[in-house]
């Protein structure tokens, strides 16, 4: 069932248009602007687009004009969900990691997880439960336990086009809830 989900909504992602994508980036950017406080932190982790996810650049470019740290996360290809952020502007070095995805390169500085303000987090899929359906790896759902872990508030916001919301997303035990997830439409509190 979660390959199922999986497949389906990543090919209606790889389907959009850059028009598309464009129009759906610009929407998603002024429903974050809805959200309070949102651009009054420090430091910001936001994943780059890929295979169809909703461009995070017009939110990036718009954290960095009012002073904003960006880190991005980075796979540790020897450790299984283990992943890391290191900082991005525009002169970092982007090498692909090993599934192909645009990451910081080892010069450019770490940040802990528990040390960032705010985590925008891709996903597959999710419901109005909280469940969240990422690409299979584990990395966020281990991110956000150990975060949980730590007793460390980091606000955690998914981000998703409008048609990843579906009725129910099969949870497994070590799946971790969201508590906001924002689409181009609208932003979405899920109560805990």
């Amino acid at each position: 069932m979660r390959s199922q989900l999986r497949k389906k909504i990543r090919k209606l992602r790889r389907e959009l248009t850059e028009t598309q994508q464009k129009q759906a980036s610009s929407a998603l950017l002024s429903q974050i602007k809805n959200i309070p406080d949102v651009f009054s932190y420090n430091t910001y982790a936001v994943y780059l687009a890929s295979d169809g996810e909703i461009d995070t650049m017009p939110l990036i470019e718009e954290l960095s004009s009012c002073g904003a740290e960006i880190y991005l996360p980075v796979v540790d290809p020897d450790l299984p969900r283990a992943m890391t952020f290191r900082r991005y502007d525009n002169d970092t070095v982007l090498v692909p990691n090993k599934y192909g995805i645009l990451e910081p390169d080892e010069n450019s500085p770490l940040i802990q997880s528990d040390d960032l303000d705010v985590i925008f987090a891709p996903l597959v899929a999710f419901d109005l439960k909280g469940n969240r359906l990422g690409m299979g790896g584990g990395y966020y759902d281990q991110l956000f336990k150990n975060l949980r872990q730590s007793g460390r508030e980091v606000k955690i916001i998914g981000l998703a086009h409008d048609f990843q919301l579906v009725d129910s997303v099969p949870a497994d035990s070590w799946d971790e809830k969201l508590e906001t997830v924002t689409t181009p439409a609208g932003i979405y509190l899920i109560a805990p």
